[in-house]
């Protein structure tokens, strides 16, 4: 997909368009208009499986794919499989490239991601940024669980934005949902979700750079925790 004039309206056109629409309004609407060239890139948190049971709700045969970062909980690939049986789907699992890996662990060691923030960006890198770019060959679209309310970081996204990086659109169906509306559906639709939400993990990414929110904390707190804010994404995100 290339970023020329028709590209820029059709986004335009579709921020005007669907702005306070519910997400399955949008979603049904890219269906129809992306045949076979959409996907759900799911890290499998809480909003991801929303969009899951929305997206197979629509089309059975949706197609979701995840980045097994080789770091992530064991209650994590739980939830992928758990998810599979419940939709009757197979959620595509996209892995880093080995040699890469056994390159980085030799040069920097196996933790090298709690030492600098280059050092981390690079870690996330190999094991997210890398293998995505394989996962997004052939679509136009993907579809985020990003929500504005998540970080500061995220305050300013639009509900359909141009990624620059992998050259194609990028959706963001719950982004005005608020963290209890998420929550509200997913007990309502008795969707699956990770059991480490109810030890308060909100957010959840790599074992090594996760760990629990604190009472008062921000939602993102307990992500590369060590880091500044500002700093608290893996790349995926980053305009």
């Amino acid at each position: 997909m290339k970023l020329d004039k028709k590209t820029i309206d059709f986004i335009e056109e579709l921020n005007n368009k669907f702005e306070k629409s519910e997400p399955k309004e949008v979603l049904s609407f890219l269906y129809k208009e992306c045949k076979g060239k959409i996907a759900l890139s799911s890290s499998m948190g809480a909003e991801d499986q929303v969009l899951t049971e929305m997206m197979v709700g629509i089309n059975p045969k949706t197609r979701v794919f995840t980045l097994d970062t080789a770091r992530l909980f064991p209650e994590t690939y739980d939830l992928i499989s758990e998810t599979n049986k419940n939709y009757n789907i197979k959620i595509e699992v996209f892995f880093p490239d080995n040699k890469s890996i056994e390159g980085m662990v030799k040069e920097k060691g196996i933790n090298l991601f709690y030492e600098s923030v280059e050092n981390r960006k690079l870690c996330c890198h190999l094991r997210k940024i890398e293998p995505a770019k394989r996962a997004f060959k052939g679509l136009d679209v993907w579809i985020s669980g990003l929500r504005k309310d998540q970080s500061l970081n995220r305050f300013n996204t639009k509900l359909v934005e141009w990624d620059e990086v992998n050259g194609l659109m990028k959706v963001n169906p719950l982004l005005n949902w608020t963290e209890k509306m998420v929550w509200d559906y997913i007990k309502e639709n008795k969707v699956p979700y990770n059991k480490l939400h109810d030890k308060g993990f909100p957010s959840i990414g790599c074992q090594p750079c996760t760990r629990e929110v604190k009472k008062g904390e921000d939602v993102r707190a307990g992500r590369w925790w060590w880091e500044e804010p500002e700093n608290s994404e893996c790349g995926l995100h980053v305009k």
